[in-house]
């Protein structure tokens, strides 16, 4: 019964595993999502003395005028990742499939 879905219940296997180490990884730092970006401004401001908010970025970021647009750019690029990823992946199985002659 398992032996034709050994690469299904791998991927679960494998996902689940990530989602649980995310979870515990996340669990244990001071606040939710924090990462490089937090770390990293806060060893600039350590080195050069300056507080965190002087900072201004090279390239000035677009902030959209209501957050209905914003989630509309994030949905819209999401959509986009989507159909690049199963073009790609339509593509390599229609490669598997195509018959080695043509």
């Amino acid at each position: 019964m398992f032996e034709n879905r050994k690469l299904e219940i791998l991927t679960l296997i494998g996902l689940f595993t990530f989602v649980v180490l995310f979870m515990i990884v996340s669990g244990q730092s001071g606040h939710a999502f924090s990462g490089s970006d937090d770390v990293g401004s806060e060893k600039i401001a350590e080195l050069t003395g300056k507080p965190v908010e002087s900072f201004t970025p090279l390239i000035p970021q677009y902030v959209p005028p209501s957050g209905e647009i914003e989630s509309t750019l994030f949905a819209l690029q999401a959509t986009f990742g989507g159909v690049v990823v199963g073009l790609v992946i339509g593509y390599w199985y229609g490669q598997k499939r195509r018959p080695l002659n043509s």
